[in-house]
């Protein structure tokens, strides 16, 4: 394999990242778990975790099983797609599951833990949380860049490296995928649909109607709840963002390949640019995860500027780093691609920020939503859906402004629309994708954060920790609020420059198809009745052969279908959360009324019958929603054809973007607002204000941790089936 020695640093990153991840779980795991309440408790939500993510997987294999068959069929059968697909596919999944399954497992370890450091300082609790969920973070990176580095090893043995093999090279590549979204799509929902069902109903039966305190042992869902905690916000988040970080690496490599087809040497360092970016990041990760400490009585701003610290700094290294490795590479126009990697940087920066302040109880719209509970929880619905939709406007806009910024500076800012002007500049927001996601270790830690901070709340409010350890936790929890919020903004992000880029490549995908099709025998007319060769034709020719046009019907019916879907799986997840949770509170209320003495303490809860309702209704609701994410693309490019994916592709991205941010975004302030009063603020716990804050919590809980979350996966995946079906819409709509 002919590759710059530069490469090698690609396979030696993943190794250090998993290293790590393995040094960190096991300075975990020598800290004191607590008292033999705290271990008990910590046992069972463990075990509930384990026992949900079983059941998941299974579910998910035989969906992998079925869509495998079907990929052999396509490939060794009817000879329409690369014959690598199935093989590429299954990797992808396991490896997104693996990332899951090893930061939920260190989760579960960590929440117990955590609180009983909590006991001695706010310091020690916050730097078990944070190290345990950057165990999380380099495990993502680490399992993702190994599983890039072996196929690519693999490929360019068996096809390789000249320019035409390099093209085919990355594109197989890009199959992958699909299987880590597939299965990032089942954890995020039904991880979603299992706490959500938990919470609410803990919430709505608990808080308002019994008024108990949060994670209260009485309550028979606390259990659920933590487990829930767990499946979801870091099993399902890992998956979710191994993805995204996949996502974005292999469609810049894919981008590479073809803008740079005819630079000899070039188009090799420009494949493997993205790739060395993201191992520098790694390392630059790790000496940011370092730097993040408090200090006792820290205020949530003086949390997050610690947080911020680690982030920050990995951020401002990495943005000098890529110029030193672009110049390295030699590059074409190393300096301008150097900023469209700073500039996606900066958008990602950029949203944490807009995220926080619109998430952050430190900062007037979350407390302006507190303040609107004085009259009922209706106002604070009200103020906080207007809330999370004006909190749209800066991330679009940055989103915006990244786009055509890393598009100008990777093509000289060339406003020519020629074919190698497009190519370039496609290859520009790509990488700027990557650099967004290049200091992932540092960034999902402070995400990965959130749930075990809650867990360990949690854990001190039913091992009657007293009220200073209490009081510590809650703090950590209401900074995991904020941090997975912005971790949740930071992720949408990212997955509208990669999706952006994932068009780019369904576009070359749709080349392949198309020459493997003429090695066949089959024949492409232009609209002028002329011969089209796919093999030789640029992008624009290729736009222009399809008739991808605002005029063409197929492409607004795309458009229409695209946003659709968004509006329809977030109705579908949101109505899942509630059939879910109305059983949930239908049995929390059976067992206080039947279960003589729960309220007084006198007698415990059957907290196994909630953790197994949530674990039915996941299992059983998270199917249709996963299922059309994979249906819709397949069906579009059967009857529209190419024009009508890019269309639905267009549309989803946009509808998917702005409605997951104001989801995300009205969840996380409404979550916030509660924890504002709950410092006594306007009456503090048990007011009437608290309880109308509860319910806005409540409401909230379903747009934040399910429906608003899965959506930049269910852009992506759609993106993916795309590209991978290529071959189809090829062969069914042959012209």
């Amino acid at each position: 394999m002919n590759v710059t020695p530069l490469f090698w640093l690609v396979p030696i990153a993943s190794v250090v990242a998993l290293t790590m991840a393995w040094f960190f779980f096991k300075n975990m795991m020598k800290a004191d778990e607590g008292t033999p309440r705290m271990r008990e408790i910590a046992e069972h939500v463990r075990k509930g975790a384990m026992a949900y993510l079983k059941q998941q997987y299974l579910v998910v294999l035989k969906v992998f099983l079925v869509l495998v068959v079907l990929f052999a069929f396509m490939a060794y059968v009817l000879k329409i797609q690369n014959p690598w697909v199935p093989f590429a596919f299954l990797t992808g999944g396991l490896f997104s599951g693996l990332a899951g399954f090893f930061g939920m497992k260190t989760a579960t370890y960590a929440s117990a833990r955590t609180a009983n450091a909590a006991r001695k300082s706010l310091d020690s609790g916050l730097r078990i949380a944070f190290r345990s969920g950057a165990v999380m973070g380099l495990v993502v990176v680490g399992l993702g860049l190994l599983d890039i580095a072996l196929w690519f090893i693999a490929l360019s043995y068996v096809y390789g490296s000249d320019h035409v093999s390099l093209i085919t090279i990355t594109t197989t590549m890009l199959t992958f995928g699909m299987g880590a979204s597939t299965q990032a799509l089942f954890a995020r929902v039904g991880g979603g649909i299992y706490t959500k069902a938990a919470d609410v109903g803990a919430d709505i039966v608990g808080k308002v109607e019994a008024d108990i305190p949060e994670d209260d042992p009485r309550n028979p869902a606390t259990i659920a709840d933590n487990v829930g905690d767990n499946v979801g916000d870091v099993a399902g988040m890992g998956a979710d963002l191994y993805e995204s970080y996949c996502g974005s690496i292999l469609s810049t490599t894919a981008l590479g390949a073809t803008a740079f087809a005819s630079a000899g040497d070039m188009q090799m360092r420009a494949v493997i640019a993205p790739m060395i970016i993201a191992a520098v990041g790694i390392f630059l990760s790790l000496i940011s995860i370092f730097l993040v400490r408090t200090k006792e009585g820290a205020s949530m701003s003086q949390l997050l500027r610690s947080l911020a610290v680690g982030t920050n700094t990995s951020a401002v290294l990495i943005a000098f780093a890529t110029f030193l490795i672009l110049y390295g590479l030699g590059l074409d126009n190393w300096v301008g691609l150097s900023f469209s990697v700073i500039s996606g940087l900066t958008a990602g920066v950029v949203i944490g920020q807009a995220t926080e302040y619109y998430t952050s109880h430190s900062y007037k719209p979350t407390q302006a939503i507190s303040e609107s509970a004085q009259t009922g929880p209706a106002t604070v619905i009200i103020k906080g859906i207007g809330t999370g939709m004006i909190s749209t406007s800066i991330p679009v806009l940055t989103i915006g402004v990244a786009i055509m910024l890393s598009y100008l500076c990777a093509n000289h800012f060339d406003l020519s629309m020629s074919a190698e002007s497009i190519s370039k500049g496609l290859y520009g927001i790509g990488i700027a994708a990557v650099g967004m996601l290049s200091t992932l270790g540092i960034t999902l830690a402070t995400d990965a954060y959130g749930p075990i901070a809650d867990n360990a709340g949690g854990n001190a409010e039913m091992s009657e920790l007293g009220e200073e350890v209490r009081h510590r936790t809650d703090a950590l929890d209401a900074l995991g609020n904020t941090t997975a919020a912005t971790g949740k903004g930071f992720a949408i992000g990212s997955a509208a420059l990669t999706a952006l880029a994932l068009l780019a490549s369904y576009v070359e995908e749709i080349k392949i198809a198309m020459t493997r099709a003429m090695e066949g025998g089959q024949q492409f007319i232009d609209a002028a009745g002329n011969a089209f060769d796919p093999s030789k034709a640029s992008m624009p020719e290729m736009m222009e052969y399809f008739q991808v046009t605002l005029m063409n019907p197929r492409v607004l019916v795309g458009v229409f279908i695209g946003a659709m879907a968004a509006f329809l799986f977030c109705g579908l997840t949101m109505g899942a959360v509630g059939r879910a949770a109305a059983k949930m509170v239908d049995e929390v209320r059976r067992q206080f009324r039947e279960i003589k003495g729960i309220l007084e303490g006198k007698a415990t809860p059957d907290y196994g019958s909630c953790v197994e309702i949530s674990t039915r209704a996941a299992q059983h609701e998270m199917i249709l929603p996963s299922l059309l994410a994979i249906i819709i693309p397949i069906v579009t490019g059967i009857v529209l054809g190419v024009a009508g994916v890019l269309g639905l592709l267009v549309g989803g991205l946009c509808a998917g973007f702005t409605l997951a941010v104001f989801m995300a975004n009205a969840g996380g302030a409404w979550d916030n607002a509660k924890k504002f009063v709950e410092e006594e603020n306007f009456g503090g716990k048990g007011s009437e204000v608290h309880k109308a804050t509860i319910v806005g919590d409540t409401v909230g809980d379903p747009f934040k941790d399910t429906s608003g979350p899965s959506l930049n996966i269910l852009i992506k995946l759609m993106s993916m089936v795309s590209i991978v079906m290529a071959g189809l819409t090829v062969a069914c709509n042959m012209m």
